[in-house]
């Protein structure tokens, strides 16, 4: 793009005013480059201190002089890690939780945002008012009712008793809600004319268009249930339900921790969500939500 100032300097020494500019950006960007880069470093070191710790032996991790990379390279805490803690169950466990959660969450909270912005009722918008003033309260204030509710409905000591009180987000909702808005009413009106019914409207239209809002959700309901500790700690009382959080805090004992075990489980824990990440990133980007309409 040519600027004003670039449209009064003669032709002939428009490249040089062009390298001089060029020289210019490159100057002011060169301190909040290496900001950046700092920054990305001080956030990377530890990560990869704990990446590098899972592949020393468990004596080398507390010796002195500590040491960045391991002196002995080794994966018995990885061999134990499959051994002692029944690894491959506890992530079983984990996924199915954090799966399904993410299914239902996403579908529930699409619906529930959709009424919410597009049809008007009074009813409706106390109903908003009252799922948007969840996000307002601590999770841990409503533990308690919560536990006593799974209990009396027979889903203690079960997965299902972690799904369900987790399968609607006030966020998701909230998510969902501001990008409907969005959407023109015209491409709803439209739709309507040409015979489309309510469920077909919502997805076969409205569902599509929200896909990026769909996938950061489930990306980033996925990684809350794959990482929750308090609800599944309360819930379940059975080892053989237990889900991987759980599963490495019963690593950590009153005298003795086995950091061997303990930093590869966790790598391992970590691994199914880098990959979702790396998967579905490329799929979060806007939509043309005024695709559908003509002038």
């Amino acid at each position: 793009m040519v600027t004003t100032d670039a449209l009064t300097v003669p032709p002939k020494k428009r490249k040089k005013y062009d390298r001089r500019r060029g020289h210019g950006e490159i100057r002011r960007s060169i301190f909040p480059t290496t900001m950046l880069w700092v920054l990305a470093a001080l956030m990377a070191f530890p990560l990869l201190w704990f990446l590098l710790s899972s592949f020393k032996p468990g004596g080398e991790l507390f010796s002195y002089p500590l040491s960045f990379f391991p002196r002995e390279w080794t994966l018995g805490g990885y061999e134990d890690a499959f051994e002692r803690i029944d690894f491959l169950r506890y992530l079983g466990n984990t996924f199915t939780v954090a799966a399904v959660t993410t299914i239902i969450t996403v579908f529930l909270c699409a619906s529930t945002g959709y009424a919410l912005a597009k049809y008007k009722n009074p009813w409706l918008s106390v109903l908003g008012l009252c799922v948007l003033s969840m996000t307002m309260l601590p999770g841990e204030v409503i533990l308690n009712p919560m536990f006593m509710v799974v209990r009396d409905l027979g889903m203690y000591n079960s997965l299902l008793g972690v799904i369900m009180p987790s399968i609607l987000t006030p966020t998701g909702v909230f998510m969902f809600r501001q990008f409907y808005l969005t959407v023109p009413d015209e491409l709803i009106d439209a739709a309507r004319i040409d015979g489309a019914s309510e469920y077909g409207i919502f997805l076969r239209i409205m569902v599509p268009l929200a896909r990026p809002i769909m996938l950061t959700l489930a990306i980033v309901s996925f990684q809350w249930r794959w990482n929750d500790y308090i609800l599944p700690l309360i819930i379940l009382g059975d080892p053989d339900q237990f889900t991987l959080q759980i599963a490495l805090r019963s690593l950590v004992g009153a005298e003795n921790i086995n950091w061997s075990v303990l930093l590869s489980a966790s790598v391992l824990s970590m691994i199914p969500l880098i990959l979702l990440y790396l998967v579905f990133q490329r799929y979060v980007t806007s939509s043309n939500i005024n695709a559908g309409l003509k002038d």
